[in-house]
């Protein structure tokens, strides 16, 4: 349990460096220029956001710990791969077809879903290891 915990806690910081580089440094631009698609600064739910990020992380470290095996960083990688494919996506390419976003907005959701997801099945299988 303290493994998954510290896990979580690695994935969830991960996530949110990446979340910046992805959504403020790559797509920031695109962001500004469909600014009309979006809540105003003020009124965004940050708190709901990180409440979504930290029930994500833990659901994402818990299926590893608990229904992957046997446990390895090759198990990691697959998992964290198969698990940005279905959910970026739902993210890119499902919110493409029904808003108006430009394509290489759902086309960066997409892959930087994966890459998060990837880089997080490494940090998880390398803190939650098999039991020896």
């Amino acid at each position: 349990m303290k493994r998954m915990l510290l896990a979580s806690l690695a994935v969830f910081v991960l996530w949110k460096v990446m979340d910046f580089v992805i959504h403020g440094l790559i797509l920031g631009s695109s962001y500004a220029a469909t600014m009309e698609l979006w809540r105003p600064e003020g009124d965004m739910r940050w708190g709901l956001m990180n409440v979504v990020a930290v029930i994500a992380t833990v659901a994402f470290v818990g299926i590893y710990t608990w229904l992957v095996s046997p446990k390895s960083m090759a198990a990691g990688i697959k998992y964290g791969l198969l698990y940005g494919i279905g959910v970026g996506v739902g993210m890119g390419y499902g919110t493409y077809s029904v808003m108006p976003i430009p394509y290489s907005m759902a086309l960066t959701w997409f892959l930087g879903t994966i890459a998060e997801t990837v880089a997080a099945g490494v940090v998880t299988a390398a803190i939650v290891k098999p039991k020896v």
